[in-house]
């Protein structure tokens, strides 16, 4: 079932590069509403829950690591189309991949520090936003 929302994080690396407005502007012009957002900071705990999915993996550590170094800006944005769109707007994971004026490949700096997180399946998204708000913080 293809739902209208999505979730995003705009990744530690972005917030500390001063990119928060840039992004949300991006996100804005790209014809999305953001319904629910909050400034926040993942403990380690907080972020190996949220990335449970990927334990297994080599990369998991050094990923609980990077998403707990700083703040982020989590959101769930709403539009027709919403994971795929979002998925457009945002580029490949690799920002040297990422097609040209999309997200990444204006600020992000690699395939790591990859400045946003984009849901990738309407399930996801619940699931991602479920994380993050609670029924009464979305609007």
């Amino acid at each position: 079932m293809t739902t209208n929302r999505t979730f995003t994080m705009i990744k530690p690396d972005a917030v500390a590069n001063g990119h928060i407005g840039a992004i949300l502007n991006d996100i804005i012009n790209g014809g999305f509403k953001i319904i629910a957002m909050k400034y926040t900071q993942l403990s380690k705990e907080k972020a190996g829950e949220f990335y449970a999915v990927h334990k297994e993996r080599g990369f998991y550590g050094e990923l609980v690591d990077f998403m707990s170094s700083g703040p982020i800006v989590a959101a769930i944005l709403e539009k027709d189309n919403a994971v795929e769109d979002f998925r457009k707007l945002i580029g490949a994971t690799n920002p040297a991949e990422a097609a040209e004026g999309t997200i990444r490949q204006k600020y992000a700096k690699s395939i790591d520090a990859n400045a946003v997180h984009g849901s990738d399946s309407d399930e996801n998204a619940k699931i991602e936003g479920d994380f993050f708000f609670a029924a009464d913080e979305r609007f």
